[in-house]
């Protein structure tokens, strides 16, 4: 998927998925400028889950005034209906997506209280769509109540600069992190500061991503430890670090975690990217010199398939297929319960053929083999003649 520098199209500086309805899944990508052809856009694409690849051209483009400057970064609502887009010069603005893929077309609608506020590096919805944060590298962070934007925090001060944030899955914390290598946890409800994650001196936290497979509530963080850098975990019950692994085996530059939260992913500085199974810890892809010598800006994981999206200015917009054991499918799901059911079904008609030798009851002199089941529909026999059968009385069953 081409998007680099060198192309007729200005550089990607950002970009995400979107989910819409049946499964199917967009793409948005934000480009700056490139000469004075080339203005800075924001193109939606359509997603081929068959061929892991996106349309050919946008399905539709919307052109950023010049006044706005450039993308920096995107935050999808859940919903797939909406998104926000910060800009360098412009704020943050919000984009309505309508339409199917023949006929998509964006909406731009202004953000009051979040027009005049600089450009955000990071930008975050809940999951449960309540509520959106924003982040900047001037140490101000905000949430607000979405989509009344009720302002919940608003603290100017929150670091230094901030360099990464996240909420959790029932959208209860907020944890962002800080170029001076702190971090904090965060309220949603009302702001308040809850607590601030406990680090060696030698210890910089960088980047923060809560767990999201609904049993294990844990607080991925990757650290750098002198030279060495490693993925920690903390629980976020008592917020105590439990441990830390050495993952990448590199500085990452940015991470991620699939929707289920079967999987963890990691950008490093110079390109490469590696994803482990969160519930052993253990790398399970590695793709190598993905963005040879960049710094991969852009790591998310699609919605509905096992297939990552990087960007870099350098080389653009990649998908990557992982090389991970597929999902089962709904019917595949469906065919082994019918499976089940059509064993037990034979293995139960097997059994009441086969239930005298089964129990092994005594037989009469003259008595025939046994019962058949088309007894049960002939005329009901004398309480004498049931004795023959059964000369020890009932049997409890």
């Amino acid at each position: 998927m081409d998007g680099g520098g060198g192309s007729e199209t200005g550089p990607v500086t950002c970009g995400s998925w979107i989910r819409r309805p049946e499964k199917v899944n967009f793409l948005v990508l934000g480009r700056s400028r490139h000469g004075d052809s080339s203005p800075s856009v924001l193109e939606i694409f359509s997603f081929d889950a068959n061929t892991t690849s996106i349309s050919s051209s946008p399905l539709t483009t919307f052109v950023i005034e010049e006044v706005d400057g450039d993308a920096v970064s995107i935050a999808v609502h859940p919903s797939g209906d909406e998104f926000v887009c910060s800009t360098t010069r412009g704020g943050c603005k919000l984009f309505e997506l309508y339409g199917q893929e023949s006929s998509a077309k964006l909406l731009v609608k202004e953000l009051p209280s979040l027009e005049k506020i600089g450009p955000q590096k990071c930008l975050a919805f809940s999951v449960d769509g309540s509520k959106l944060a924003t982040g900047s590298v001037d140490g101000h962070l905000r949430i607000v109540e979405w989509s009344s934007l009720r302002v919940i925090l608003d603290e100017p001060r929150a670091h230094n600069s901030v360099r990464d944030i996240d909420f959790s899955l029932d959208s209860e914390f907020l944890a962002s992190t800080s170029t001076d290598g702190s971090a904090r946890i965060w309220k949603t409800e009302d702001g308040f500061p809850l607590t601030t994650l406990t680090r060696n001196s030698d210890e910089k936290i960088e980047l923060c991503r809560f767990s999201k497979d609904g049993t294990k509530p844990f607080l991925f963080c990757t650290l750098q430890k002198g030279d060495k850098a490693v993925t920690g975990v903390w629980d976020i019950s008592t917020w105590n670090k439990i441990g830390h692994k050495r993952l990448l085996k590199k500085p990452a530059s940015i991470m991620s975690v699939s929707k289920d939260g079967k999987y963890l992913a990691l950008g490093s500085k110079d390109g490469d990217i590696c994803v482990a199974e969160v519930k052993k810890m253990e790398v399970c892809h590695w793709s190598k010199r993905l963005h040879l010598g960049t710094c991969i800006e852009t790591l998310e994981f699609c919605p509905t398939q096992r297939v990552v999206l990087t960007t870099t200015k350098e080389w653009g917009a990649v998908l990557t297929k992982l090389n991970v054991p597929a999902d089962w499918k709904e019917w595949q799901i469906y065919s082994l319960l019918l499976g089940l059911f059509l064993v037990s079904a034979i293995a139960f008609y097997i059994f009441m053929e086969n239930s005298d030798s089964f129990w092994k009851f005594p037989l009469g002199k003259n008595q025939p083999g046994g019962p058949k089941l088309k007894t049960f529909f002939t005329e009901p026999q004398s309480s004498e003649d049931q004795n023959i059968f059964n000369p020890f009385g009932p049997v409890d069953m």
